[in-house]
């Protein structure tokens, strides 16, 4: 048998793209799926919910029991939601992947406070090529130090949070070349008479339509020359594959908080 796995918020766009994942994969089990309470596919067997066969998993509103069955709990919900689940499977000593984007500093704290006891891998992209692009944006940013740098990011319509996770990923990875805090240097989407770019600022574009999966571009900007740093992903399972590789990773580890570049070596 493989990885018992749970996923929370299992009817959107990644919940979906999560089971396929799970499934596929046969070094993992899907034993648990749920939703938020008083949501449609409560008491539902996942499978038929799905649109296909009976699976065997019902769709649960409390965690606890499925977590209770579970060594691995994907989460790409919303961040009130992360930060509930990290409490239980901090208790349960379940290894807690983490997607969701818009954690904030209170959120952030929380989940320190759950990697205490449970081993957290926490990642605002799960695909393989975006987290080699934080490796050479760092790289860059360290390299051309005079150079002005762009994060521009490119989402479908109906995401919520910007910039995205992945583009704040880029500008702190910048901002460690640099030896800086993103926070200190950070400049927000520019609108009106703003005055001239100040030196050392990292910037951040968010742009949003369609049904774009994800494009990041970092771009640093010198006297005469750019150079430019792109990901294009063009299907959504890459992310949940990595959220999957993730899980399995997690296995064994001591308790603390991981990135995807852990998982993949990359450290």
């Amino acid at each position: 048998m493989g990885v018992p796995v749970t996923i929370v918020g299992v009817s959107g766009r990644m919940g979906r793209m999560l089971v396929r994942a799970v499934e596929e994969n046969p070094e993992t089990e899907l034993v648990g799926a749920t939703e938020a309470p008083g949501h449609d596919w409560i008491g539902s067997d996942l499978g038929e919910a799905l649109g296909g066969a009976a699976s065997g998993v019902t769709v649960e509103a409390d965690p606890l029991e499925a977590f209770a069955r579970s060594r691995a709990v994907l989460d790409f919900t919303a961040p009130a939601a992360t930060c509930r689940h990290a409490d239980l499977a901090a208790q349960a000593r379940l290894v807690h992947v983490i997607g969701t984007t818009g954690l904030e500093g209170d959120d952030l704290d929380r989940l320190a406070a759950a990697a205490r006891h449970a081993v957290i891998v926490r990642a605002g992209n799960m695909s393989l090529g975006v987290n080699l692009l934080t490796v050479l944006c760092e790289r860059v940013a360290k390299a051309l130090p005079g150079f002005d740098v762009e994060i521009v990011e490119m989402h479908h319509r109906h995401k919520v949070d910007a910039p995205s996770g992945t583009a704040l990923m880029l500008g702190e990875a910048a901002a460690r070349g640099r030896s800086v805090a993103l926070e200190d240097v950070r400049s927000p989407a520019r609108e009106g008479h703003v005055g001239a770019r100040e030196d050392g600022a990292i910037g951040f574009a968010a742009l949003r339509g369609g049904d774009v999966v994800g494009e990041h571009e970092a771009i640093f900007a010198g006297t005469g020359e750019r150079v430019t740093l792109k990901h294009v992903a063009t299907d959504r399972m890459i992310f949940a594959r990595g959220a999957v590789a993730a899980a399995i990773w997690g296995q064994e580890r001591k308790p603390g908080e991981y990135g995807m570049l852990d998982v993949l070596g990359l450290t």
